[in-house]
């Protein structure tokens, strides 16, 4: 009878220890595969990681950020996962309410979401530096010195008048902790990329210009007007004024000799500066772009219309398109009529 009585609080004991360990058991499983992500009423939120961040480091930022509730468990589960081996840079993506465990996996996996660079306007090293480097982890003096640095443009197979050219406009994918040397890197290879088109390349060959050259007149082109009519008609009359020896005369490179981009209109005294980038003194192109053209100006380049017009002005109602004339006089009337509409405005300078 005592023995049977032993057996039975015996077995009771055992079923209350292994109630309890399950109750724990289910209570830690909850806590580690349950919501363990508190965003504070976001839905997402974004997590940096810098290349050679450590494990210490990303948990300490994931804990002063608050974005854990349990902290001690969270070091825990990334111990065992070995977390300490599996760190990847980039930026992740934090979903409000998911668990430690899937927050752990994540980072363990490196998938990082990519950032999106987008550079569709630049005129100087400067704004470029500062426009690529909004999405990414890379410094902007960093990078500014990269693309003043002349070893570096040596080595693409540039100058430090053309190597502005090697960076085409575009919305590019990169991981948040790119570099500076890295993004030099892939715009290099973007930019062999956009000239391996057997049509732009043949193009550029058949119309005699290099590639460079290509895109310092779209340079010129996308500063004279915004209007995809008028774009290769533009580039014509440029490509007119080379074959023919005569000065393109383009306003806006002597703009960008001045270094005063808010010259709404330009004047005789303007004509006058001493610099290579005065198309009104010096024929040809100017050493380099005076922008960074987009891909539809450097292709209407490429595809300039052809036709007798060697000159052009805006026209006087501030359309933003232009009139064409084949004679200097026809060009003069159209002139005076833009001049009158600058004054009509009281647009002096």
């Amino acid at each position: 009878m005592a023995k049977r009585s032993i057996i039975k609080y015996f077995l009771i004991f055992v079923l209350i220890v292994g109630a309890v360990a399950a109750y724990f058991g289910y209570e830690l499983y909850q806590k580690i595969f349950g919501s363990g992500v508190d965003l504070k009423g976001k839905q997402t939120e974004w997590l940096y990681i810098e290349k050679g961040g450590s494990s210490d480091e990303v948990l300490q930022k994931i804990e002063d950020k608050g974005f854990v509730k349990d902290m001690e468990l969270m070091r825990w589960v990334a111990g065992r996962k070995n977390l300490v081996n599996h760190i990847y840079p980039g930026r992740y993506k934090l979903r409000n309410g998911m668990s430690i465990n899937s927050l752990i996996d994540l980072l363990r996996s490196g998938s990082h979401t990519p950032s999106r660079v987008i550079f569709s306007f630049a005129r100087t090293a400067e704004d470029l530096a500062g426009r690529a480097t909004r999405s990414i982890s890379a410094d902007s003096i960093e990078l500014l010195k990269l693309l003043e640095d002349i070893n570096v443009q040596t080595r693409y197979g540039f100058n430090e008048n053309t190597f502005m050219s090697m960076y085409i406009p575009n919305t590019y994918e990169f991981n948040w902790a790119t570099t500076a040397e890295e993004f030099v890197e892939r715009m290099a290879k973007e930019y062999k990329r956009f000239w391996k088109n057997e049509q732009r390349s043949e193009q550029a060959q058949k119309i005699g210009l290099t590639q460079s050259e290509v895109t310092t007149l779209a340079s010129i082109v996308q500063a004279e007007t915004n209007m995809a009519k008028d774009r290769p008609r533009i580039a014509g009359v440029y490509m007119n004024r080379l074959e023919k020896g005569i000065p393109l005369e383009a306003d806006p490179t002597l703009v960008y000799a001045l270094g005063d981009f808010n010259i709404r209109r330009v004047l005789n005294k303007h004509k006058k500066i001493k610099s290579p980038y005065n198309t009104y003194m010096n024929k040809g192109l100017p050493p380099g772009p005076i922008l960074l053209p987009s891909i539809p100006y450097i292709d209407a380049v490429l595809n300039y219309e052809k036709h007798d017009y060697i000159f052009f002005c805006a026209k006087e109602d501030f359309s933003g398109y232009s009139n064409f004339a084949k004679t200097y006089k026809q060009h003069l009337r159209n002139a005076k009529k833009y001049q009158q509409a600058l004054n009509k405005r009281k647009i002096y300078k």
